[in-house]
């Protein structure tokens, strides 16, 4: 016997997801703990996802925003902003066409969030203290007006934007 969970409203770009449990005729009487429900839910996501033709090279354990994020950038409704950090390493961060600066710097916080999560680094950043040592640079211009659109400075999709220190001003 299969039993269906309570269909809660989900985003436009996940229309269609239902999710079963199997429960034996005896345990049809007790109920179906929630850690053994989000298990199946996982499990479920994740297979979905690895069979999408858009999804595929997500992790497993994905976020809601993540899936959003790649279906925005196969729709064209947003882009990708490759962010090199001062070790040379580039990390590739999803915002919104009309974007600003803010946004750019929010999408920066998701992302490293997500992977000190996914890597059991450090738990607790003072994103405050990283914007006040740091600038963002594209082309040799600061990023300074946070509400300015990234458009505005010529960020396109897949371009790059610096992520550095900033000098002591005298």
């Amino acid at each position: 016997m299969k039993k269906r969970l309570k269909q809660q409203s989900l985003p436009k770009s996940v229309k269609h997801l239902s999710v079963s449990c199997d429960v034996k005729e005896e345990d049809t009487e007790e109920a179906v703990s929630h850690q053994d429900v989000m298990q199946s839910v996982q499990t479920k996501l994740g297979d979905l996802i690895k069979n999408d033709p858009l999804l595929y090279d997500l992790p497993s354990e994905v976020t809601l925003e993540e899936i959003n994020s790649c279906i925005a950038l196969e729709y064209g409704q947003a882009m990708v902003v490759n962010v090199r950090k001062a070790d040379d390493e580039v990390m590739a961060i999803v915002v919104t066409q009309n974007a600003t600066v803010l946004d750019l710097k929010h999408a920066i916080k998701r992302h490293v969030m997500l992977k000190q999560a996914r890597t059991g680094g450090k738990p607790h950043i003072s994103w405050r203290y990283v914007w006040r040592r740091h600038w963002l640079y594209y082309e040799g211009q600061k990023l300074t007006e946070d509400k300015k659109p990234l458009k505005e400075y010529g960020i396109r999709n897949r371009d790059e934007v610096t992520f550095m220190k900033r000098l002591k001003e005298k």
